[in-house]
Parts: structure tokens; sequence; C-alpha cells
């Protein structure tokens, strides 16, 4: 086995045992809005006297439960709301929430890629020309719209050869207004009885809009584009 297969291996059995020592153990039961909201003022005594160490704490958790595509970061976003206020929460969620899908899009790469690139070349490949082209663009876009889970975007995603560097800043751009309306949602947890308190048909319409709107654009450009290519006097002009 060569080096480079024993770490994936590796990698891919130490996600499974996290992933069993979570259900074994029930810890999913931690992740509930009835267990949050049960646990809101004892969790707010504590942020009151130890602030640097329940935010950090938070984070980890969080990164580790978004990395792993475990259930319950809807949950936790609300829970950042409610423990540490909009600002604060806001900030620690969407680097939190960022870092976490990010180490799941790798993960994601380094098992599963080689694998796919294997079977699924011939289609693997124009998929990958596509993301070269637009990957941003349909990326922003997925990551608007909220019925999209989040964790399924991170999986596809290592697929396919976006720089990382492209996914964290389109990742964190796209997912904060999702972050914001339940963040806010979190401040008023005691209203919140279900996740579909959070979200209004409407308000999903609104970013089902918002997230077409940037890959709509650039189509409506290139299509102006080609029916209207610069004339011979004008690419004269931006060659001078």
């Amino acid at each position: 086995m060569t080096p480079k297969k024993f770490s994936r291996l590796l990698l891919l059995l130490l996600v499974l045992l996290a992933i069993a020592i979570f259900r074994h153990y029930h810890l999913g039961n931690y992740l509930t809005l009835d267990y949050l909201k049960d646990s809101q003022a004892r969790l707010r005594e504590l942020y009151l006297a130890h602030r640097m160490t329940m935010v950090a704490g938070y984070m980890l958790i969080y990164i580790g439960v978004t990395a792993l595509s475990l259930p319950g970061a809807a949950i936790m976003t609300l829970a950042g709301g409610g423990l540490f206020g909009f600002w604060t929460g806001t900030i620690a969620i969407s680097f939190a929430s960022t870092i976490g899908a990010t180490l799941a899009c790798v993960s994601s790469r380094f098992i599963l890629r080689d694998w796919v690139a294997r079977h699924f070349s011939d289609k693997l490949a124009a998929i990958d020309r596509g993301i070269a082209q637009e990957g941003a663009f349909y990326l922003f876009t997925l990551r608007l719209i909220p019925i999209f889970p989040f964790f399924v975007i991170n999986l596809l995603m290592g697929l396919t050869k976006l720089p990382l560097t492209t996914y964290f800043w389109v990742s964190q751009l796209g997912m904060l207004p999702t972050t914001i309306v339940f963040v806010n949602a979190g401040r008023e947890l005691a209203r919140v009885n279900t996740l579909n308190d959070v979200f209004s048909p409407g308000m999903l319409v609104s970013f089902a809009l918002l997230g077409l709107l940037p890959i709509t654009s650039k189509k409506l450009l290139d299509l102006y584009r080609r029916k209207f290519p610069p004339t011979t006097a004008t690419q004269d002009q931006r060659d001078v």
C-alpha cells in the first residue's frame, strides 16, 4: 500500500470513528432545539463568566460538526445567536462554518476524487472544465439557496478542482445571509419551535432569486457579447 493510499484510508477510518462515537453516545441529543432552549440560561451564565473560552470551544465544536457533516449545524447557529448576541455570533459562526465546510471539501477531495476520476473520468473532466470557468458563480448560487444541504455541497465540490482559496471566500460570502438570519432568530429563541419557523416561504424565494442573480447576470453578459461583439475600432481603442 502506497503512503497516499494509507493516509487516505487512515483519514477515512478517523472520520468513520468520529461519526460512530457521535452516534453511539447519542451526542446528537445535545444538538436539538429542545435541549438548547432548556440549557440557554445556564450556557449564557457560562459565557458571561468565560467569554473567550466559550467562543473558542463553541467554534471548535461547530467546525467539527461541519467538517464531519454531522446533523446539528443549524441548531448550533441558533445557539450562537442566543448565547453570544448578533455581532459576536455572526463573526464566530461565519468563520467556523466556512472552516468546517472547507475541511469537509478537503476530506472529500482527498478520499474520493481519485476513485471518482478512475470510474467517471469523462464526466469529471467535463465538470472540471465547467468549474474552472464558472465555479465561483455556481458555488455562490448554491450557498445562497438554503434548500440545498450544505454538507452535500461540501462533498460534491470536493470532487472538483475548484481552488480551496476560492472555495473558502465564496462559501463565507454565500453562507453569510443565512447565518445572519439564523443568528438573529437565535436572539428570539423562545419563539422558535421548529427550524421551519426561521424561514418563511417568501424568504426562501428571496434567497433563491438572490442566489440566481450572479450566474444569471454572467449568462446575460456572455449572451450580449456573442450577439454584439466589439467593433474593430473599439478593440483598437482597448489595445491602445
